[in-house]
């Protein structure tokens, strides 16, 4: 009785080491040393680097919008969600155990074709006279009480519910890597609304200066005009620059509205509260430090697209290992131990105990080409998945590569213009020499100041052109951005 026990056991370890299905390994690709148009000058830095803007309010939003963002809140719930589906499939791992316990009462009927002889008195059916009358076989109403279980457990000997789980398990660390991109996405969106928004702000404020000027510089042309020593041309080009300075505000207005309605949305706060926190007008802060770069392979860890291309691979191969391992038969163990009697008082004696075992094989020997055909997709879904996780990497080197690129020359650009700043300043300074030695009219110096307000307006933008690169090279860079505080931790164990 013994070794009948433990023949189920001694077959699955004997069988313990068949799995089937292709293995995993992880793909090797071959980058280039260095980026095309990284500057050899970059080194690494903090990786919250939008801190080295010496920034306080866009800290403070950073750290609110990583722990208030909707599209985050929902991502957490993803992997809440992938973690427990994960704890659904490796359950079939191991035996299910169902547990009972009840009162019955039937009767059956003595007129019953196939039990009523044995349910009416023996007598019945003798010569009259016969002194049994009151007997029967089987009595026809039954009552009592029983409790036991109910237990089943498929041996996984091929290994399908075990690449199941594996599956499983690596759509979890996708949701997770779904995350972290999501949140960089969401910071380096923020940063670079800040951003603009203060840009907009200073160039707002540059624009009322320089519009103060041509006003200034209209009602002087006006008065010469008047005397009779200025032209109508003299007038209507003082209007016209008046005109062109007057419709920028509209937009800049525009700009910052747009841009501060997002920052609303990122943060998951009325317009109201945003306008709480920008109230304090600031200038357009610089960045400090330089950018990291680093090695191009770097992205294959720090890319989420690239990382979660590469799971993906992963997972179908598993999926296709479990498409294999249905093909093959599977063993199944079951019993139901328990215990009944006709009153509680007798249901946990040694005679009251009952039970049933038994091992069984099912094998799907024709189909229809159904599990060939499954097998056939998966392989396919791999090949396209690696097809995929090839074009992610190539994308993210071009993608930063262009960025790069992007920065040095938006770098140059506000040089240019800083030059010619240096230029129209020196310019300004000239010519208030010259009018308070009475060489030029006041008309000349005011035009020279206008000038060096539109090139004060020019460098602005250049900078906020640079801004714009700056966050698109930390972000095509990738990297987790998640700040690791008491706030912004996301439990995604306790499911």
């Amino acid at each position: 009785m013994k070794a009948l026990k433990l023949a189920p056991l001694t077959l699955a370890i004997t069988l313990a080491g068949c799995a089937v299905g292709p293995d995993y390994t992880e793909p090797t690709t071959t980058l280039s040393s260095a980026y095309l148009y990284a500057n050899n000058e970059h080194q690494t830095q903090s990786e919250y680097w939008w801190t080295n803007f010496n920034d306080a309010s866009l800290n403070q939003m950073v750290q609110d919008v990583q722990r208030q963002n909707i599209p985050l809140k929902m991502a957490a719930e993803r992997i809440k969600m992938a973690n427990s589906y994960q704890s659904v499939v490796s359950s079939f791992k191991v035996p299910t155990v169902n547990i009972g316990a009840g009162y019955v009462n039937y009767q059956l009927s003595k007129n019953d074709s196939l039990l009523g002889p044995a349910l009416n008195p023996i007598g019945d059916s003798l010569p009259t006279g016969t002194p049994l009358d009151s007997v029967t076989l089987l009595d026809n109403q039954h009552d009592g009480v029983f409790a036991g279980a109910s237990i089943a457990w498929e041996m996984d000997l091929f290994g399908r519910i075990d690449r199941q789980s594996n599956a499983a398990k690596i759509r979890v660390e996708q949701a997770e890597i779904y995350r972290s991109g999501l949140n960089t996405l969401i910071t380096a969106d923020l940063v670079h609304n800040y951003l603009q928004y203060r840009g907009a702000q200073e160039r707002m404020t540059l624009i009322k200066a320089n519009l103060a000027d041509q006003t200034e510089t209209l009602a002087l042309v006006k008065k010469l005009v008047k005397s009779g020593y200025g032209s109508e041309l003299d007038l209507a080009q003082a209007q016209t620059m008046l005109a062109a300075t007057e419709s920028v505000i509209p937009q800049l207005e525009i700009a910052q509205q747009v841009h501060k309605q997002r920052m609303a949305t990122l943060l998951g706060e009325p317009l109201t509260q945003v306008d709480i926190r920008l109230s304090e007008d600031a200038e357009l802060p610089n960045l400090e430090g330089v950018i990291p770069v680093g090695l191009p392979s770097d992205l294959l860890k720090r890319r989420p697209d690239i990382r979660i291309a590469e799971r993906e691979m992963a997972a179908i191969n598993e999926e296709l290992a479990a498409s294999t391992a249905n093909r093959y038969p599977k063993f199944f163990l079951t019993g139901t131990p328990g215990v009944s009697a006709s009153s509680f008082d007798d249901l946990f004696d040694a005679d009251s105990i009952g039970w049933a075992a038994a091992a069984g094989i099912s094998w799907n020997v024709f189909d229809g080409g159904r599990g060939e055909a499954l097998i056939e997709l998966n392989e396919a879904r791999f090949d396209a998945a690696a097809l995929g996780y090839e074009h992610a990497v190539n994308s993210a080197v071009t993608e930063v590569d262009s960025m790069l690129f992007a920065y040095g020359r938006s770098q140059q650009n506000e040089q240019r213009i800083q030059e010619a700043l240096e230029a129209s300043e020196t310019a300004v300074s000239k010519a208030r020499s010259l009018y308070k030695a009475g060489l030029i009219n006041h008309l000349e110096f005011l035009d020279a100041q206008r000038q060096q307000r539109v090139m004060e307006d020019r460098l602005l933008a250049a900078r906020l052109q640079t801004a714009q690169v700056t966050v698109g090279v930390f972000k095509s860079l990738g990297g987790d951005w998640t700040l690791i505080n008491e706030q912004t931790k996301v439990d995604t164990t306790g499911v």
